[in-house]
């Protein structure tokens, strides 16, 4: 219990309590330790726990990945698969730098081990990220995805253009791509999980490298099925369900002043919804569409809720914030125990 007892307390004063504060200082630690190689072999030997699984044509070490979102620009890319994670999102990076929005944009709502954003895909644009990606020192060791968002000043009528530009620039570098048309954060964004946006997105994008698609969970089971015959028209690897979600039920009552921030939740109060998503996909596929389970999964028994609902890997993002990397070690243990089991009986 040493993060939860002393280092998240730690981390979630810093900055006056600003979680935005705290992200960044703890970023620039990683990637200072990304460059201490004695340090991330220390790390690796406590964190890092094999069970490997080959999921669209990619071989993963462990099906326990870092969401996007966590490390946007890359900046600390060797520190993660030495905090146990199987494969590593970047992103969500956009073909044109941008800001994002206005401070303050980031909430914690602790008593439900939850988190509010609207970053709105503040990064450093797609030619920067490649520019960090080509002047690594050695190889990751682990897989690495990467999230492509429509910039914001792009219309959506130019949406395709804008998301192909941006893998253009850093298709070389990705071993899966992700098409984040499901962020709450850009205006009209959500418009683009519509069947004509999907499919002249996958039309251009998909075929090459693994392109997967990110829904909300705020989705309809209908508006779910109609995305889900396009990507295995289109030829999509995958989906990643879920995105963060527009609702506010699940929020302790001492979180209730947070109800009306805007921006997607995240943690604790999508475990279910995001289970229930998962559940749909692997349902209404057959099982023929790979799907990444992301949200709420704050334990080991959450990310076994997910594999035994459907998904093929699962991503943390605000469960690793909440309880560290000992979360990455448990999840990745019990998906470890659970093939075992499974051989065994088989």
């Amino acid at each position: 219990m040493t993060f939860e007892k002393l280092v998240r307390p730690a981390l979630f004063r810093l900055g006056g309590g600003d979680p935005e504060a705290a992200h960044e200082w703890t970023l620039r630690r990683l990637a200072g330790l990304s460059r201490a190689p004695a340090a991330l072999a220390a790390l690796r030997a406590r964190y890092a726990v094999a069970a490997p699984r080959t999921v669209f044509g990619v071989d993963f070490p462990n099906p326990v990945g870092l969401a996007a979102g966590m490390d946007k620009n890359g900046v600390a890319l060797p520190a993660w698969p030495a905090l146990g994670f199987g494969f590593v999102e970047v992103g969500t990076v956009t073909s044109r730098a941008q800001p994002g929005n206005p401070r303050p944009r980031l909430f914690r709502a602790p008593a439900s081990e939850a988190i509010v954003n609207r970053m709105g895909f503040n990064n450093e644009g797609a030619a920067a990220l490649a520019a960090r990606l080509k002047a690594l020192r050695r190889p990751l060791g682990v897989p690495l995805g990467i999230s492509l968002g429509k910039s914001k000043v792009t219309p959506l009528e130019d949406a395709v253009a804008d998301y192909l530009a941006s893998y253009r620039a850093l298709g070389s570098f990705g071993d899966y791509f992700a098409v984040n048309v499901s962020s709450p954060n850009t205006p009209g964004l959500r418009q683009l999980q519509d069947r004509e946006h999907v499919d002249a997105l996958l039309s251009v994008l998909a075929g090459g490298k693994p392109v997967l698609v990110k829904i909300a969970p705020d989705l309809t089971d209908a508006a779910i099925a109609e995305l889900l015959e396009v990507c295995l028209d289109r030829g999509a690897a995958g989906v990643i369900a879920t995105n963060t979600t527009l609702e506010r039920g699940g929020l302790a009552a001492a979180d209730a002043h947070l109800a009306g921030e805007a921006g997607g939740l995240s943690g604790r109060p999508l475990t279910v919804r995001a289970r229930e998503v998962v559940r749909f996909v692997h349902r209404e596929t057959g099982g023929r569409l790979p799907i990444i389970g992301v949200g709420g999964i704050m334990d080991a028994d959450d990310a076994t809720r997910m594999f035994d609902a459907g998904a093929d890997l699962v991503q943390l993002y605000t469960g690793f914030i909440y309880r560290g990397p000992r979360l990455v070690r448990s999840a990745a243990e019990a998906a470890r125990a659970a093939a075992t089991a499974g051989s065994a009986r088989a």
